[in-house]
């Protein structure tokens, strides 16, 4: 298995997305994540029983705004979601590892933010690493999100320095060119990757 991360506005989308048409398969840990709390999954009737109502919609469907307003505000309470979320996402994605053995694939892409700072990244067989320089990753996050200097900043901020994940990285793709520069790169990894796990 192979990690993709990065830091915000670093362009990990388009990797995935590249390498998701190179026929890779790929699993988003955001996906995941949205797949384990659909109502009457476990986690779902963890959360609910550990929130209360008032994190549901109508539907019963999760609330993910008033969960977040919770979580951020209570660092026991993130901690606590944490603890009933991230072992069912390991759960699901040991599921999609072995259908993807099963149906021959050597190997597949796991897609997460937080792969370094999770420490997930040390039972993977090879991690890729998407990186840009601060100042376009700024002006990148900027204009995507509609954010102010300060506000992208302070986003920036909040997460480990895209130069740490580089430390433990196998790969490090430079995203700080145009879109055909990073899909080359992507390319030349791909080979890489065939190569070593096809053997």
């Amino acid at each position: 298995m192979v990690g993709l991360t990065g830091s915000i506005a670093s362009g990990k989308s388009l990797v995935a997305g590249h390498l998701i048409e190179l026929g890779v398969p790929l699993v988003d840990a955001d996906i995941l994540a949205r797949e384990i709390v659909e109502p009457g999954e476990p986690a779902w009737e963890d959360i609910r029983e550990r929130f209360g109502e008032e994190v549901l919609n109508a539907d019963q469907t999760l609330n993910r705004g008033a969960l977040g307003a919770l979580i951020f505000a209570d660092e026991d309470a993130r901690r606590a979601l944490e603890t009933i979320t991230h072992p069912r996402i390991a759960q699901r994605l040991m599921q999609y590892a072995q259908q993807y053995r099963m149906d021959g694939e050597r190997w597949m892409v796991y897609d997460a933010a937080l792969l370094v700072e999770n420490n997930a990244h040390r039972w993977l067989n090879a991690l890729i690493v998407v990186a840009v320089d601060p100042q376009v990753q700024l002006e990148r996050l900027m204009q995507r999100d509609g954010l102010s200097t300060e506000a992208a900043q302070q986003r920036i901020d909040s997460q480990m320095p895209v130069q740490e994940k580089i430390k433990v990285a196998d790969y490090v793709i430079d995203n700080n060119g145009t879109r055909d520069q990073t899909r080359a790169q992507v390319d030349e990894i791909f080979k890489q990757l065939m190569q070593r796990f096809n053997k």
